[in-house]
């Protein structure tokens, strides 16, 4: 499955960001789909992750409260809609997806298999 993540941008502190990110090559509810970002000097970070039908999700402790995942299996697509936005936020953001049978989600990048291009988001204070 190729991915490909879009929506960034720069915004300020407190507003809001929808990210996307597009699935095509694969049956798109056979993975699971995780969100990560990696701000510059800093080590990949996960910031959250769905199951394959949406039931189950899980956050990082520094984006919870603020963010949600959700998908549309019917369009290939997952999103991450980032709400009261901080500069700490600011990153590239990838896509990641997993194939599997179960409703499992992941949250370590090293167990996914797929990665989207990133979409930077810039966070002013």
């Amino acid at each position: 499955v190729q991915l490909q993540a879009f929506g960034g941008g720069l915004v300020q502190a407190g507003g809001s960001l929808r990210l996307s990110c597009a699935a095509s090559g694969g049956t798109f509810s056979d993975y699971a789909v995780g969100w990560f970002r990696q701000a510059p000097g800093k080590d990949r970070e996960f910031v959250a992750a769905v199951s394959r039908v949406g039931r189950v999700t899980r956050f990082s402790d520094s984006v919870k409260g603020r963010f949600t995942i959700s998908r549309d299996n019917a369009k290939s697509t997952a999103y991450l809609q980032m709400n009261s936005l901080k500069p700490e936020d600011t990153a590239v953001y990838s896509c990641a997806a997993r194939r599997t049978v179960t409703g499992a989600f992941y949250v370590n990048g090293h167990d996914y298999t797929y990665w989207g291009q990133g979409t930077q988001v810039t966070v002013s204070s």
